[in-house]
């Protein structure tokens, strides 16, 4: 067999990614907050570019009226004119320089004539952020303990001591020795808050792992074993090890209760010694031996060990639920992300009416004179040109992802008209095919559109996604049910259900049959989850 070289042609089509194809794509599938950070950084990068809302550029392009905003529409009859510039690297290199100048000057005078932006004062006090807004950063928990030992009566070394501990809380408030076994920690204290954080409607909830032994009491494992202790910190800092207790049990009881503690014990129990509970009482010894049991919703076996009567446990339980498994909560929250719409549906008549929101959002023009003045310059011509091409695909590809986003929010609002006018009961089954076809894009582009896109509607703020739900069967051969409905009517099912008698996932399922809802008992229980309700075990209300 003979194997040898040659050279012949072929003729195929391929899809080839240009960088302004590129580009496009990673425009369209950014959030707001990431699209202005590009923006702001191509206006960091690209001097040919600028805000045209700048104040100091000549008005708040937000008041302006749509038919004064500037348009690509003569940047791309200019482009359409360019086609018939050489293309080839051979006619590329040939191209005539004095041609390439003139293209770009008539693109600069495309932007020449535009009508010129109106201006007004932004100088509002309403717009002005208000005065919590302005704090630098929000007060810590170490920062607010410190404060109450500077204002107490410790001396030197027992003041060194309790600043030691409070630099080794962590954030539930707890206090971390190292070689305490983290874990077992985290799941006390999710134990608890589900004790404290009861629903109106469940008064005692889940509750998991709650070990109610000190760590001391333990037989702990050698790897996990203490190899700090509390004499071990006084002993850092030249304190008395007999005196470490006393100091640490009065940073436990400082504001909030039962910071600093080691374990959920003896978290919970300097909080009921604040109440005035002791180790006679009922709610202390169901606390010292009994957490277990409480999370069982063993109340019974509660009241036989203690020789008590059941209300006597029910009353302890209730108090349970007031008390703070975490007591470094209200310092390490953080406040929600307010969220911004990308787009608006507003009714007119009996038409719901869809546009862009671009407030805050940086309008990008062509900076003309910075342009024509670089150009003078034959040493710059070459950088002037590119920055040029630059400028101008990246204003038409976000023309182009807010024109996108627009279409495919103006067809998910007409296939989702019942919902805009009835509520979510009236939400159809849709996926992205639907739109896709509709549009005629590719599923890909209607996924880019609707990921992290917000919508503000007459029944509030949704990502686009949230209208896109599979197919729940109905009963009697009619319509298909949106899966985001069913999760509503099992919500509103369970929240009108007696809390003594809750009813179980087979019960919910014959309800939502009477619906007209066709569901598997498993679907309803993998949806009670999702919706972050707990089984009718949990649920029940004892008292």
């Amino acid at each position: 067999m003979e194997f040898r070289l040659s050279a012949q042609l072929k003729q195929s089509q391929q899809l080839v990614m240009t960088p302004q194809l590129q580009m496009a794509i990673k425009l369209l599938a950014l959030s707001r907050l990431e699209l202005i950070d590009q923006v702001n950084a191509e206006l960091t990068e690209n001097p040919i570019l600028e805000d045209s809302g700048d104040p100091a550029l000549g008005g708040d392009w937000r008041e302006a009226d749509a038919a004064s905003t500037p348009s690509i529409d003569k940047l791309a009859e200019i482009e359409s004119r360019s086609e018939s510039l050489p293309t080839s690297h051979e006619e590329r290199s040939a191209m005539d320089q004095t041609r390439t100048e003139e293209y770009w000057e008539k693109f600069l005078d495309a932007y020449r004539d535009q009508a010129p932006m109106p201006t007004t004062s932004r100088l509002n006090t309403d717009d002005l952020p208000s005065i919590d807004q302005t704090l630098s950063r929000r007060g810590t928990l170490a920062d607010h303990l410190e404060r109450q030992i500077a204002l107490s009566d410790f001396n030197e070394e027992e003041r060194a001591f309790a600043m030691l501990v409070v630099h080794n809380l962590d954030d539930n408030g707890y206090l971390t020795l190292r070689g305490v076994a983290r874990e077992k920690r985290e799941a006390e204290v999710d134990a608890a808050t589900r004790i404290a954080q009861a629903d109106l409607d469940a008064p005692v909830t889940e509750v998991r792992a709650a070990d109610t032994k000190s760590s001391d009491d333990e037989e702990i494992d050698e790897e996990d074993a203490l190899t700090t202790t509390i004499e071990d910190l006084a002993r850092e800092v030249g304190l008395d090890p007999e005196d470490a207790g006393e100091v640490l049990r009065l940073i436990q009881n400082m504001d909030p209760v039962g910071v600093a503690a080691r374990d959920l014990r003896e978290c919970l129990l300097v909080q009921v010694e604040q109440f005035g509970y002791d180790e006679d009482d009922i709610v202390w010894q169901v606390i010292d031996h009994h957490l277990p049991n409480v999370e069982r919703r063993n109340f019974g076996a509660i009241a036989r060990e203690l020789k008590c009567e059941l209300t006597d446990v029910y009353e302890a339980a209730k108090l349970l639920q007031g008390l703070e498994p975490r007591p470094g909560r209200n310092f390490t929250s953080e406040d929600a992300p307010a969220i911004t719409p990308d787009v608006y549906v507003h009714k007119s008549g009996d038409e719901y009416v869809v546009t862009t929101n671009d407030d805050g959002m940086p309008k990008l023009r062509i900076n003309e004179q910075q342009a024509r003045s670089l150009m003078k310059d034959p040493r710059a011509r070459q950088f002037v040109h590119e920055k040029l091409q630059s400028a101008k695909w990246f204003v038409r590809s976000l023309d182009q992802r807010q024109k996108t986003i627009v279409k495919v929010t103006r067809c998910i609002v007409d296939k989702q008209r019942e919902f805009f006018e009835k509520g979510i009961k009236y939400l159809k089954p849709m996926i992205l095919r639907d739109v896709a076809e509709a549009v005629g894009m590719h599923e890909s582009t209607i996924s880019r559109v609707t990921t992290n896109k917000y919508v503000y509607t007459p029944r509030g703020i949704f990502e686009l996604k949230y209208f896109f739900n599979s197919s729940i069967g109905s009963i009697g051969g009619g319509d298909d049910v949106a899966s985001e409905a069913v999760k509503q009517a099992i919500k509103k099912i369970i929240a009108g259900e007696d809390p003594r008698a809750p009813l179980s996932d087979e019960q919910i399922v014959k309800c939502l049959e009477e619906q007209k809802i066709r569901i598997a008992r498993r679907t309803v229980a993998k949806y009670r989850e999702m919706l972050g309700i707990l089984s009718s075990a949990k649920r029940k209300q004892y008292f």
